[in-house]
């Protein structure tokens, strides 16, 4: 019984081999079917490179560089591979461990001169009689600003050859710019939260002192109603003060805005009308966090409150295919085309004042810029606006976007 296992076993091994095999060489087969071999080798090419260049995105860190030594090895077709930064080793692949100390000296020194260095048996001299290391090629890792942020060596078992030299300083030149691409898309993400910093900055001086005015107003007169307001105006500030998420959808948003505006409509009473068209099935679209409510603030602040009488302000969602359109739209004021134009472009400058007419669409332009830089310069804002007729502000936000979800 046991014999008859044993054997049952061994051909199942056995045929688990030749399986394997048999498909690593289908494989194999099927690649070269389909590709001459200087198209093969421009595949592996590639194909490493992208697998090195993943890790990379996500800076210069031991967790990253642990990852991509491997790939970068691989396209410098060196015997071991070192990744450092200005104070250590964050990984080696291949030959080489035990020359780790000469290795970071020298490594140290590309990243405070920013030159690249050959280094031969008198540099790499050790006790080991059987060591194979004959030299290695030290390469300067540029980030975005053009400033040295670590080194990649490449070790050889013999002198190095002006080949493996090119190589390593391709690489490095290549592995450099993937850095800088993880630096820009750190500081983008700054920039954006920095964005959203001012914009709470922006709107809250004002509407919290008017919301604060309105609520007192009905302590005396109308406890209930003051209880009431203050509640909204606990959950508007929350929601607009939260640490965490630079999106949220559509729905949080309108929710967000209803607050806003009960609290608005308390302090103009029956001149403040509000209408609201919004498709359900747009709801759950993803959008930058305070996307709206500066717009909607800007029409109620700078529209309507200027406008003798009754104002309407007017929110419209609707279902466009494979995007959601956007609308708010005021019939209060208005505004000149020419001093909106040029009141952002001072903004851009640096020059504009937040506090007077000029200045008084910082949210439009800041808005914009954050659709921009998220889903591209066709997503940026639209507005139409006349003097006495009102502001209509119109977006396009796609639904599904890579890397936008609400929360992150």
């Amino acid at each position: 019984m046991a014999a008859n296992l044993s054997a049952v076993v061994g051909v199942v091994s056995l045929v688990t081999a030749l399986t394997a095999a048999l498909l690593a060489v289908l494989r194999l087969r099927a690649r070269r079917g389909i590709a001459t071999a200087t198209q093969r080798a421009t595949y592996e090419v590639l194909h490493t490179a992208g697998l090195a260049a993943e890790p990379l995105r996500a800076g210069l860190s031991e967790a990253g560089a642990a990852k991509a030594v491997r790939h970068l090895r691989a396209l410098v077709g060196a015997a071991g591979l070192a990744l450092a930064d200005a104070d250590r080793l964050l990984a080696l692949d291949g030959r080489g461990t035990h020359h780790g100390e000469q290795l970071l000296a020298a490594a140290q020194r590309t990243v405070d001169t920013g030159r690249s260095t050959v280094l031969g048996e008198q540099e790499l001299h050790c006790d080991r009689v059987d060591c194979p290391i004959r030299g290695a090629v030290v390469a300067p890792l540029q980030g975005a600003d053009g400033r040295v942020v670590g080194a990649l060596v490449a070790i050889a078992d013999s002198p190095p050859p002006p080949g493996l030299v090119q190589a390593t300083l391709e690489t490095a030149h290549w592995a450099g710019n993937q850095l800088a691409l993880a630096e820009l898309d750190s500081s983008r993400e700054r920039l954006a939260r920095a964005e959203i910093r001012a914009l709470r900055a922006q709107i809250s001086p004002h509407f919290i002192y008017n919301a604060l005015t309105a609520i007192g107003s009905f302590v005396r007169t109308d406890p209930e109603r003051a209880r009431e307001l203050i509640l909204e105006f606990a959950e508007f500030t929350r929601y607009s003060f939260r640490a965490h998420g630079e999106f949220t959808t559509l729905a949080e948003e309108l929710r967000s805005i209803d607050r806003y505006l009960t609290i608005e409509r308390a302090r103009f009473g029956d001149r403040l009308q509000v209408r609201l068209q919004i498709a359900p099935e747009v709801l759950p679209v993803t959008l930058p966090f305070l996307c709206l409510q500066p717009l909607v603030e800007n029409a109620v602040r700078h529209g309507l409150s200027r406008k003798p009488g009754t104002g309407m302000v007017s929110i419209e969602a609707r279902d466009a295919g494979a995007e959601c359109h956007i609308t708010v739209e005021d019939d209060g004021v208005g505004m000149d085309p020419t001093t909106l134009t040029a009141g952002i472009a001072e903004l851009a400058r640096g020059t504009g004042d937040p506090g007077d007419d000029t200045g008084q669409h910082v949210g439009l332009s800041n808005v914009d810029e954050r659709l921009r830089s998220v889903f591209g310069d066709r997503f940026g804002l639209v507005v139409e606006t006349g003097l006495g007729s009102g502001t209509k502000v119109s977006m396009r936000v796609p639904k599904f976007h890579p890397g936008v979800r609400a929360g992150s």
